[in-house]
Formats: C-alpha cells, sequence, structure tokens
C-alpha cells in the first residue's frame, strides 16, 4: 500500500471536476421524481392505477426493471432503475482512467520508479471509485428522506446505486489487467455491463409472463441490487452477493496485476501482419480500419436501442387505452396519440445526445492518434494535416447519422409492426432522430475546435455533452433560466414526432457547426504537432 495515499490525493486532484459531474445529478436525480409524481397523479387513484398497468407492461419492465408495489417510494425507485447502469458506467470510466489508460501513457512507470508499490495504483483507483459511489449514496439518502420517503428505503435506494458503481468499478479492475490497452479494457468492462443489463431485462420480461427464463436475473449483478426493492419489501440480503462480487473480483485484479509486466495485458496481443493490406493507402482507409470497430459497436448499440425504445412506444399506448383511471392525466398529451408522440420525442432526444457522445469519442481518437506518435508519422508522407484530420472527421460527423437512422428505423418498425402503421412509423422516427443531427454536429463541432485550438483541453468535450445531458434530464424540473437551457443545441430542436418544425433553427445550428469546426481545423493547421 506504499504510496497509496498520494496516489489517491492526486487522482483527487485531476478529477476535481469530473467526479461532482456525475456523483452530484446522478444522486440528486431521483428526487425530482418524487415531485414529478406528486405532479402527474396528484390522487392515489391515479396513482395506483398507473403503477398495477405499468407493474405488467413489458415494455416499461424492460426499460426500468420489475416494479412491485404502488406507493409512491415504489415507484420513484422503479423509475430510476435505469440509475444504477449510469453509476456503473461512470465508475468502469473513472477507473480505467486511472489504471489502464495512465499506464498506456507511461504515467504509471514514472511513478513506479519512486518509492511505490506496485498495487498502488490499483488500490488508489479502487479506492476513489468506491469513495465516489459512498458519496452518491451519502447524498441522496438524506434527500430522499426529505421529501418525505422513509429512512429505511432512502438509505436501501442510495446503496442499491453505491453497489452497482462498486461492483462495475471491480469489473473495470479487472478488464485492466486483461486488456493490453485502455480502450480494449473500456471496450471489456462496457460489454460485462451490457450483458449484465440484458440478462436483468430479459428475466425481469419473463417473470411477467411465464418465468420460464426468470433465473436470468439472478444472474445478473444488476438485477440483483434491482431486486432489493426500496420503499416496498426491503429486501436486504442482495447486499452480501453484492459485496462478495466486488471483494472477489479485487482480489482477481490485484492477482493478475502481479502477474503480467508493465504495459501488457494478460491476454496477449493478437500480432498484424507483416505487410499492411493495399487499401491502407490512403488516410480515409486507415481512418475506416481505426474506426470500424467502434462504429459496428456502436451501430449495434443504437439497434438494440431502437428496439427497446420502439417496443416501450406501444407500451405507452397500451398503457393510456387500458387504464380508464389514467384517461384524465394522458388527456393534456392528446391521449394515447399524443402520449406516444411525447414519447417518441423524448426518445429521440436521449438518442441525439447518446449519438454526441460518440461523434466526440471518436473525435478524441484523433487527439489519442497524436499523442502516441502515430499521426506525426502519417504527416511525414505526403499527406496534408487537413487530409489526415479530415478522413477522421467523416466518422466523427457521419458515424452518428448512421447510427441515428438504424436506431430511427428499427424504432419505427417495432413499434409500426404493433400499432398496424409500418411506413407511416418508420417515417417519423427517421425525422426525429434526423432531426437531432445538427445539435449532434454543434457538440462534434465544439470537439474539433477544442483539438484544434486547445488540444490539451480536448477531453473538456465530454463535458459539454454531460451539461447538455443535465439540461435535458433536470433543467425543467429545476425551472432554470431560458438562457441557461439555450446553452443546449438540443433545447432548440423542434420535438418531433408530433410537434411543429421550421427551417430556422436546423440551419443556424448547422452554421454554428460550420463555424466552430472551421475554427479548429484552421488552428490545427497552425499548431505544433504533437501538442502534450
Amino acid at each position: 500500500m506504499t504510496g497509496t495515499g498520494q496516489l489517491i490525493r492526486l487522482i483527487l486532484r485531476r478529477d476535481r471536476v469530473l467526479l461532482p459531474l456525475w456523483v452530484v445529478p446522478l444522486a440528486l436525480i431521483p428526487a425530482l421524481y418524487v415531485s414529478s409524481f406528486e405532479a402527474l397523479f396528484p390522487t392515489d387513484a391515479e396513482r395506483i392505477g398507473y403503477a398495477r398497468v405499468s407493474a405488467g407492461n413489458a415494455g416499461f419492465v424492460a426499460l426500468y426493471g420489475p416494479l412491485h408495489g404502488t406507493g409512491l417510494g415504489e415507484l420513484v425507485a422503479w423509475r430510476g432503475g435505469f440509475i444504477p447502469v449510469l453509476v456503473a458506467l461512470f465508475s468502469v470510466l473513472t477507473v480505467i482512467r486511472h489504471t489502464r489508460t495512465d499506464e498506456e501513457a507511461g504515467r504509471t512507470e514514472l511513478i513506479g520508479a519512486a518509492a511505490v508499490s506496485r498495487h498502488a495504483g490499483l488500490f488508489a483507483a479502487l479506492i476513489v471509485a468506491f469513495g465516489a459511489n459512498a458519496v452518491l449514496a451519502l447524498i441522496q439518502a438524506p434527500v430522499m428522506i426529505s421529501q418525505g420517503l422513509p429512512v429505511t428505503g432512502s438509505v436501501l435506494m442510495a446503496l442499491e446505486f453505491a453497489l452497482a458503481g462498486c461492483m462495475f468499478a471491480a469489473v473495470a479492475a479487472v478488464c485492466a489487467q486483461l486488456a493490453g490497452g485502455a480502450r480494449s479494457a473500456r471496450s471489456l468492462a462496457l460489454v460485462a455491463l451490457g450483458i449484465a443489463y440484458v440478462l436483468r431485462l430479459a428475466g425481469d420480461v419473463s417473470d411477467i409472463g411465464d418465468g420460464a427464463t426468470g433465473w436470468l436475473s439472478w444472474l445478473s449483478p444488476i438485477g440483483w441490487v434491482q431486486h432489493m426493492f426500496p420503499y416496498g419489501a426491503d429486501v436486504w440480503w442482495p447486499i452480501v452477493p453484492a459485496v462478495g462480487l466486488s471483494a472477489l473480483l479485487v482480489g482477481a485484479a490485484v492477482f493478475l496485476a502481479a502477474h503480467r509486466d508493465v504495459g501488457a495485458g494478460v491476454l496477449p496481443d493478437r500480432p498484424g501482419p507483416a505487410v499492411a493490406a493495399p487499401g491502407l493507402r490512403s488516410p480515409l482507409a486507415l481512418a475506416w480500419r481505426l474506426h470500424r470497430g467502434m462504429l459496428i459497436g456502436w451501430v449495434t448499440g443504437f439497434a438494440l436501442l431502437g428496439l427497446v425504445f420502439g417496443a416501450v412506444a406501444q407500451s405507452v399506448a397500451d398503457l393510456v387505452n387500458d387504464s380508464p383511471e389514467l384517461a384524465d392525466v394522458f388527456a393534456r398529451l392528446g391521449g394515447a396519440s399524443g402520449a406516444v408522440d411525447s414519447y417518441l420525442a423524448g426518445v429521440t432526444g436521449i438518442l441525439g445526445l447518446i449519438a454526441a457522445a460518440y461523434a466526440v469519442q471518436a473525435l478524441l481518437r484523433v487527439r489519442d492518434e497524436e499523442g502516441a506518435g502515430s499521426a506525426e508519422l502519417v504527416l511525414t508522407t505526403g499527406v496534408s494535416r487537413l487530409r489526415w484530420l479530415a478522413s477522421h472527421l467523416v466518422f466523427a460527423f457521419l458515424g452518428p447519422v448512421l447510427a441515428l437512422v438504424v436506431s430511427g428505423a428499427v424504432a419505427g418498425v417495432v413499434h409500426g409492426l404493433a400499432s398496424g402503421d409500418v411506413g407511416g412509423q418508420v417515417a417519423a422516427m427517421l425525422g426525429g432522430v434526423l432531426a437531432q443531427v445538427p445539435a449532434v454536429w454543434v457538440l462534434a463541432a465544439v470537439a474539433v475546435g477544442l483539438f484544434g485550438l486547445l488540444p490539451r483541453l480536448a477531453p473538456v468535450a465530454w463535458g459539454a455533452v454531460a451539461a447538455c445531458l443535465l439540461v435535458l434530464l433536470v433543467g425543467a424540473a429545476l425551472q432554470l433560466s431560458q438562457w441557461v437551457l439555450d446553452l443546449s443545441p438540443f433545447t432548440h430542436i423542434p420535438h418531433l414526432p408530433g410537434g411543429h418544425a421550421t427551417a430556422t433553427p436546423f440551419v443556424v445550428l448547422t452554421l454554428v457547426a460550420a463555424v466552430v469546426g472551421a475554427a479548429g481545423l484552421a488552428g490545427f493547421r497552425r499548431r505544433d504537432v504533437p501538442t502534450t
């Protein structure tokens, strides 16, 4: 443990902005659901009717998890069912950033030359990740209690979120030892998280049917914590396997770290061919080789999101049609049709933000290439700076468009088959997702501008995505000033399908993206390469 304390302070210093950006919002969002449910369902009858219909709705169960109970607290815990996945995601990124990424950049070896133990970096990253999840729980529990909800349920819900983060922080620690690089480690950990979510989804959906595959949810760590049922049954025993799995994985990570070389992974790297393929003779072909795995993974993920969101769309219509008690509640949305359009408009906004995250990740791959020295090698040939950068921008700007089109088409087909209007629903969803493209391009252009003008601050582009996400999730609930809401390009996108659209916001956002992107290109032409 020698040097662990100093490394913890170093991590906290480096992440003094990033950690609060995900810990505080994820801790506070469930409290907003309390006021939202109270406003939407002012009477007990309306709330109970909504809970009873939602508990047997396969689409809602797939998205949020199982619902057992009709109380306000149970509805809030159920509605926050996707938040443990987000907590797990940020925990994974935190651990990988301070283990494998530092090792890949050479910082681990440099620090290891001092009086620092071999495992100090791993322990420091895990302690910070576990501590962040503990702080999240310590913030969330009192806030939920202040909303008038029971103390026991509030504590249990906070533990649900924190345990999900801790388990996947430990998963990330193992993946950091297995993989040969930070990108591979992140991919392994995210695949594990995706599998856990799919197992939870399959098991819980089966439970509201014949229950034949309900046992699948018990193979998922996400399923364990969601079956704690805060404010209802208040089941405590899933804490035991969650803590046990975290301890087991931490032990495995320590063991693996002791049996591998610094800079290498337990899983051997696959050697490439001795001679490059003829197809790699252009910058665009090289960019395709570098981006194809990321592109395929994101497009596949968007297809799955379209499948889930499309299935839930019909569930919204069924919810309105099957519950006379909720007719007045949804009348303000235009009945079943208006409620579905409102839901789909919200879905397209979420898909747009996720696509923006993909755009930023694809653009930051350029920064990785520069930092690794690969860009300098390419630029010593007859390839110009702008041609090299443009080959990567093709994927950063057009890749999200492809992903959005795939998700919109899948969601439209699934919802169209259920509603009997495939052509109309596909057209509506494609219009909704394509409307998000100018806003996505604005955030991509911000990443280009930072890369070209202030390369050391290029990762700040993630902060822009996070700020837009917060505006989308809590802006209206917190009654933020309109000028604050307008800082997000997604605020200016018309609500489609179902809303009225004009050309002005699309043209203005596209022009903003063009100007900011052009500034980044001009800066890249004039600055040093590489800039560290």
